[in-house]
């Protein structure tokens, strides 16, 4: 009798599991957001109305998928990344609690404004993030990963010229800093992507014969930063389409080294390997935009919805289950979500292709991108919101 746990002991270890470490808030958060924001903003798309706030729809849509969704997966992720990485505790408990619904009440104020406030809340997110990672990094001495503070504080920026120029304050396009923001995440993923995805391939599959170039990674890298920077600054024809393709055949030619085709079979791994593929197909489609033959649509979503999106879903699966204590094998509901967002993203592009066809398949891209985070939250939830399996912290 002395060993038994009461109903409240129960729910005291669930409310505590849940603010243990920062991707288990912050994941569910993402996805249940992911789910719900996307099909809202297709509402507006098809004529049904958007709520009187801050933003009109499409400028709504477009900040929040950017300074909402990813940086809260950003944000879960680096909180639970920066503890690895400097043997240091990262915000857990009531402090997690409140950076968690920091971020929820700018999501909110986001649409009900008022605008200065919504501005100032959302705005401010990004530094604070940037400061709590920044005491763990820089206070253990981490200079490997100094870069993660500065490239919050940089997004920070770009989120307060997105809230300037939208409240008058600044004579600069609003979609150029997401723009911006998004292309910083890309060259990121670039560089992630170099690291883990052959790592964890080679990890899982010794037998696969893995070819890596650290100076092929450093050209595409290169070749990638400055065809984004050429289509950020509006540079059309070759200025822009000459980097973009040959970045294009370097992420192709090392991901090809990647041992992709042995992946077959292994949901975690694919799951990496395809969104990657996005990248190239990204970079095709930014240099055709740059003669007027596609929409920039289509590259942005390319990028946004398949590279970004897909190894997102990959990654918050994977790092879940093992900070969560669990095997490292993705079931139904994972490979589900994973063929969703891929789904989703053909779809996506297909829309800014086929024009006569838009609005159907933006719908149809939509409900599939819901579908794929509400499985994630569906099956994450109950194992976010208790103790890891092997009863270790975090």
């Amino acid at each position: 009798m002395g060993l038994e746990r009461s109903p409240g002991a129960d729910r005291l270890s669930v409310r505590s599991a849940l603010f243990a470490l920062g991707f288990r808030p912050f994941y569910l958060l993402a996805a249940l957001f992911a789910a719900i924001a996307v099909p809202a903003w297709v509402a507006d798309l098809a004529g049904y109305g958007w709520p009187a706030g801050y933003l009109d729809g499409l400028a709504w849509h477009q900040h929040e998928m950017v300074f909402g969704f990813v940086l809260a997966v950003i944000a879960g992720f680096l909180l639970t990344a920066a503890r690895v990485w400097t043997g240091r505790p990262t915000l857990s408990g009531l402090p997690l609690a409140l950076l968690a619904a920091h971020w929820l009440a700018a999501r909110v104020l986001m649409i009900t404004g008022p605008g200065w406030l919504g501005a100032l809340v959302d705005g401010a997110f990004p530094f604070v993030l940037a400061a709590v990672l920044a005491r763990v990094i820089v206070g253990a001495r981490n200079a490997r990963n100094y870069f993660v503070p500065a490239l919050l504080a940089v997004l920070g920026l770009a989120d307060a010229c997105f809230h300037l120029s939208t409240l008058g304050l600044i004579e600069a396009p609003a979609s150029l800093a997401v723009q911006g923001s998004l292309y910083l995440i890309v060259i990121l993923l670039i560089v992630m992507a170099g690291r883990v995805v052959p790592a964890f391939t080679a990890s899982a599959l010794p037998q696969a014969k893995l070819r890596r170039s650290a100076a092929l990674d450093r050209a595409a890298l290169a070749l990638s930063v400055i065809a984004l920077l050429c289509a950020l600054a509006g540079l059309d024809g070759w200025l822009t389409a000459a980097p973009a393709f040959a970045a294009a055949a370097l992420h192709a030619a090392r991901q090809a080294g990647w041992a992709p085709l042995a992946t077959r079979g292994r949901p975690l791994l694919w799951i990496l390997h395809l969104s990657h593929a996005w990248i190239p197909l990204g970079f095709v489609l930014l240099g055709l935009a740059a003669f007027g033959i596609v929409i920039g649509a289509a590259a942005l979503h390319a990028f946004a919805v398949g590279a970004v999106s897909g190894t997102i879903v990959g990654m918050i699966t994977r790092t879940a289950l093992g900070h969560t204590g669990r095997p490292l094998t993705a079931g139904r509901a994972e490979t589900a979500a994973y063929v969703l967002v891929l789904a989703a993203a053909v779809l996506r592009v297909a829309a800014a292709l086929i024009l006569a066809a838009y609005l159907p398949l933006v719908i149809a891209s939509a409900a599939l991108w819901s579908a794929a985070f509400l499985v994630y939250f569906a099956a994450y939830a109950p194992r976010l919101a208790r103790p890891r399996l092997d009863g270790k912290p975090g």
